[in-house]
C-alpha cells in the first residue's frame, strides 16, 4: 500500500522548485565558503559546566547566530543555535543543541521539528554542525534540501542534535526528550506560545525521535500542540534488524555502530563479549558518521565480532536488555495522527528495516485507537523509499496544519510482526 496522492507529488515538486531558487539565489548573492568553526566536541558553545539543578526540560542555556548553507555555498538565511537542557535515557539532566530556522517570508508560525538521519558516532555528524556548511555527507545534504523546502513553503523549522553530546544512536526515550525539549527551546527563543502548531518528521535514524516523541509527548510534554508525526524507515525492534543485516553487503556496518551506541548509553562492558576483530572494528567506527561505516564491512556477521561462547549478539544479556529498552510502542500511546512508512525491496524489508515490524507497530497503534496511515513502498529499498515517504509526509503534515480531519487505513493494515521483548538469555 503506497497510499501516495498526486497532490503529494505536486507539493514536493513545488517545494523542490522553491528550495532550488533559494540556493541559486543565495549563491548569486553570497557565494562564499562557510566560516570555519570547530567541531562540536571542541566548540566551547556546546560545553556547559554549570549546574542544571532547578532548570526545567527545554530551558534555554545560551544561543548564538549561525550561518546556514552547504559546503562552499552560504545562503541569506541565518539560523539560531540554542543550547538547552534535556533528559537522557537514565532520566538525568543533560544538554544538547538545536538549530532554529525561520522562513524568509514571514507568516503565521507553523513549526516543524525535523529529525535528520545523521546516525552519527562522531561530533562532526551533528546537524548543528552540518547545517552550518560543514561535513561531506550526501545524506545530510539531501535532508538539508528538504529542510530548505519546508522553509520555502513558509514553515519555521527546528533541527535538534537528538543523539546528545555523546552521540548515542537509536536510543529511544532520550532522542524523544531531546526533540520535545528542542521544540520547547525553539518556542522560547522565538517567543512563541505553547499553542503553536508543531509537526514531527524523520526518516531512518530520524524516525527514532519522531516516533518516540509522539509516543512520549502526552506525558513528557503535554503542553506542546503537536498536530501530527510522520516517521519513515523505522527501526522498530532491533532484535529483528540484527539478523537481517548480519552478513549483508550494504548495511553490516551498523552492527559495530550499534555496539558503540549501547556501550555509551548503557555502560555495557563490550570487552566481555567482543573478539579481537570485533574490538578493532568497533574502534574503527566509534567516531564516524553512517556514510563511513554502513557499507564498509560487506558480509560482516555479528558472529565474527564475538568471542566464544557467543555466536550472536542476541546471546549477550546486556545487549538484549538494551534492545528491549528501545522497542517502539512499548511505553506510551500517541494522541496525534501518525504516518508510518517503510520500503519493501525483498519481501522482508527495505534492506535494513523490517517491513512487518513497521506494519506490526501500525497495527498495534490502530488497535489502541490512534489514527494511523501505514504506507508500504513495495519494490523500494531503504534509500529509494526516502523519496515517496517525503512526498507523502509533506502532504500529511500540510493537512494536519490546515486542520483537515485525520483519516487512517487501519481497516487494511495487517497484523505484522509481534513486538514482544526478547527474553533475556542466561549469561
Amino acid at each position: 500500500m503506497t497510499g501516495l496522492l498526486s497532490s503529494s507529488t505536486r507539493w514536493a515538486t513545488i517545494v523542490s522548485i522553491a528550495l532550488t531558487g533559494v540556493f541559486i539565489g543565495a549563491g548569486s548573492a553570497v557565494a562564499q565558503p562557510a566560516a570555519d568553526i570547530p567541531v562540536p566536541s571542541a566548540d566551547p558553545f556546546y560545553d556547559y559546566t554549570d549546574s542544571l539543578d532547578g532548570s526545567a526540560p527545554g530551558a534555554v542555556l545560551r544561543t548564538r547566530p549561525m550561518a546556514y548553507g552547504s559546503p562552499n555555498l552560504q545562503t541569506p538565511i541565518t539560523s539560531t543555535q540554542v543550547l538547552y537542557r534535556t533528559t537522557d535515557q537514565q532520566d538525568e539532566a543533560v544538554t544538547t543543541v538545536a538549530t532554529v530556522l525561520r522562513p524568509l517570508i514571514p507568516g503565521p508560525t507553523k513549526l516543524i521539528s525535523f529529525h535528520t538521519a545523521y546516525d552519527g558516532l562522531g561530533a562532526e555528524c551533528d546537524p548543528s554542525y552540518t547545517l552550518s556548511g560543514h561535513g561531506n555527507s550526501n545524506t545530510a545534504a539531501i535532508e538539508q534540501a528538504v529542510i530548505t523546502g519546508y522553509m520555502a513553503a513558509g514553515y519555521t523549522v527546528v533541527v535538534p542534535d537528538y543523539e546528545g553530546e555523546s552521540l548515542e544512536w537509536t536510543i529511544g526515550r532520550q532522542s524523544a526528550y531531546a526533540a520535545l525539549d528542542g521544540i520547547r527551546a525553539a518556542e522560547a527563543v522565538l517567543a512563541l506560545p505553547s499553542s503553536t502548531p508543531v509537526g514531527l518528521i524523520g526518516y531512518s535514524g530520524g524516525s527514532v525521535p519522531t516516533q518516540w516523541g509522539a509516543e512520549l509527548a502526552p506525558v513528557y510534554a503535554p503542553e506542546l500542540n503537536i498536530v501530527g508525526a510522520a516517521a519513515g524507515g523505522l527501526p522498530v525492534d532491533l532484535a529483528h534488524n540484527l539478523p537481517y543485516v548480519s552478513g549483508s553487503t550494504d548495511w553490516a556496518g551498523v552492527i559495530p555502530a550499534l555496539i558503540v551506541a549501547y556501550q555509551r548509553a548503557y555502560g555495557i562492558d563490550t570487552d566481555a563479549f567482543l573478539s579481537d576483530k570485533g574490538k578493532q572494528i568497533v574502534g574503527d567506527v566509534e567516531s564516524n558518521c553512517i556514510n563511513a561505516f554502513a557499507s564498509k564491512y560487506p558480509g560482516l556477521t555479528d558472529t565474527e565480532m564475538l568471542a566464544p561462547p557467543y555466536t550472536s549478539l542476541l546471546q549477550v544479556p546486556e545487549v538484549v536488555a538494551a534492545i528491549d529498552d528501545n522497542i517502539m510502542g512499548s511505553v506510551g500511546t500517541p494522541v496525534v495522527p501518525l504516518l508510518l512508512g517503510v520500503g519493501d525491496s525483498d519481501g522482508t524489508g527495505d534492506s535494513v528495516m523490517v517491513t512487518a515490524d513497521v506494519e506490526g507497530l501500525a497495527r498495534d497503534y490502530c488497535d489502541r485507537g490512534v489514527a494511523v496511515t501505514y504506507a508500504q513502498y513495495t519494490g523500494q529499498n531503504h534509500s529509494k523509499a526516502f523519496v515517496p515517504f517525503q512526498a507523502q509526509a509533506a502532504q500529511f503534515l500540510t493537512d494536519r496544519f490546515n486542520g483537515v480531519a485525520p483519516t487512517d487505513n487501519c481497516a487494511v493494515v495487517g497484523p505484522g510482526n509481534e513486538l514482544t521483548p526478547t527474553p533475556l538469555p542466561v549469561g
